[in-house]
């Protein structure tokens, strides 16, 4: 199927435990062809072999989310912190094994900053240049053993508040390039791309061929349509460098607009969004078929 659409997880419920395995089944009523799970943790009570059995029983696909950390970075100071990064890449092989997903996508970097309450640092170029040679080789471990297990690494940029690795487009591209390896792929978010590209229609061009994995976000991380988002010529982009791969909707809540409200923490849903979720899937699987039609 070209341009698969799916759902995160953390739409419905966090953690996604095997009290929300029913999510599965409704995923797939609500018209959607894949559901994006954070990559199961040994301690969040989720039966992997029962998401695939689920899963391929509704004819649903499966996408990962890595969960890295400052003790899991490939980028890190820290040796013991770095090789906590390279062993959590092979375990998130593993996880995708079992749960029957192709793509693990994120900041695989890990080095988050809001998120770790960790501010940015005025790295010198020495550090800065160590940094990315860190992360290149890494990745340039892991990488090759996802491509031997049929798997694949998305390197997802993240804006400069929540990341101090790798931001943008060009960067991603540069450090896929470097790997070299078919188990690692640029992934994009345009919640993201919003705040740190020129053109996000040339960002997607620029990824091309690398690109394994789209999240369709509004600026503001609602529901699409409800941003200013130029979804015509988003999917006009994927579409010149012929993306046949996933896209992911991610839309976090924001109804509440009281003073003081921590935005950036995930909130449980407080209506029934089966609707607004249809018609966000709607919008994004049309506007991909205009481009189809419309080249």
């Amino acid at each position: 199927m070209k341009n698969p659409i799916g759902i995160i997880s953390m739409q419905y419920v966090r953690p996604f435990t095997n009290a929300a395995l029913p999510h599965l089944k409704k995923t797939r009523e609500l018209g959607f062809d894949f559901i994006e799970l954070l990559v199961p943790e040994p301690e969040d009570d989720l039966d992997p072999v029962e998401v695939r059995r689920i899963c391929e029983g509704e004819g649903l696909d499966v996408v990962l989310a890595a969960r890295v950390n400052l003790q899991r970075s490939i980028a890190s100071e820290d040796a013991g912190h770095r090789q906590g990064g390279v062993d959590y890449l092979k375990f998130c092989i593993d996880a995708a094994e079992e749960v029957g997903a192709r793509i693990i996508g994120g900041p695989l970097y890990g080095e988050p900053l809001v998120f770790a309450g960790r501010p940015p640092y005025p790295w010198t170029a020495d550090q800065i240049a160590t940094r990315a040679k860190r992360t290149i080789d890494g990745l340039a471990e892991v990488a090759p053993l996802a491509a031997a297990a049929g798997k694949v690494f998305g390197l997802e940029p993240l804006n400069r508040f929540e990341t101090d690795i790798v931001n943008t487009t060009v960067q991603a591209n540069e450090i896929v390039d470097a790997v070299g390896s078919p188990g690692l792929g640029v992934m994009l978010d345009t919640f993201h791309m919003n705040m740190e590209e020129r053109s996000i229609p040339d960002a997607i061009r620029a990824a091309g061929d690398r690109l394994v994995h789209f999240q369709a976000n509004e600026n503001h991380r609602g529901f699409p349509g409800t941003g200013n988002m130029d979804w015509t010529a988003i999917a006009r982009a994927l579409h010149q460098v012929d993306y046949q791969g996933p896209v992911s909707l991610e839309p976090f809540r924001r109804e509440d607009d009281r003073i003081a409200l921590p935005i950036a923490h995930w909130r449980a849903p407080h209506e029934d969004e089966d609707g607004k979720l249809r018609a966000g899937l709607g919008l994004i699987r049309s506007a991909l078929a205009f481009a189809e039609v419309n080249h």
